[in-house]
């Protein structure tokens, strides 16, 4: 797969046909917090009401067809410095650096849109491995094993954080440094 044509951009409520392929996947959706879309409305709902609206949402895409997302979650008030990434691929992309590339894409984008932002962090639960290596490849530190640390799906999951510091920017995109 030629890593050169994964875009990010804004969703468009004309993804829905796309965004059912990958949002309506049980595996896609085990380890996040959305929860499986099951019908073409549902999934435009989904599009209109949080991907469009939401101010740092991507759509992950090849040949602008959306085959996954990356949101950047900025917190507020006294910890407006730091912002949280999450990201969810369509099974049938894992495996190719995609998601990766998707990810390292987002952290330039991110640092470059919110100037003040220091800390960008991420969760993984402790048997997505390859949510881990995702994160370690985009440049990401593991800081650590959070205990029982939230319901997802309502299983109670230990999980994983890693973070990225605005200092620690040598993640390559393209080759290139950030």
């Amino acid at each position: 797969m030629d890593s050169g044509r994964v875009t990010l951009r804004p969703f468009r409520v004309s993804d829905v046909d796309d965004f059912i392929l990958w949002a309506g996947d049980d595996q896609v959706t085990r380890n996040i917090r959305m929860k499986t879309v099951t019908s073409k409305e549902e999934a435009l709902t989904f599009i209109k009401d949080v991907c469009i609206p939401h101010p740092w949402r991507r759509s992950i895409c090849i040949d602008d067809r959306s085959i996954g997302f990356v949101s950047v979650y900025r917190w507020s008030g006294n910890d407006i410095c730091k912002a949280d990434i999450a990201y969810a691929i369509a099974a049938k992309y894992w495996g190719q650096g995609i998601t990766t590339k998707a990810v390292k894409m987002a952290v330039s984008e991110a640092f470059k849109d919110f100037p003040d932002l220091v800390r960008l962090q991420a969760f993984a639960a402790v048997e997505n491995k390859a949510s881990q290596r995702v994160l370690e490849k985009a440049g990401f530190t593991k800081e650590g094993l959070l205990r029982k640390y939230t319901f997802l799906k309502g299983q109670l999951k230990d999980l994983v954080i890693y973070s990225l510091l605005s200092t620690d920017i040598s993640v390559a995109v393209d080759d290139k440094l950030l």
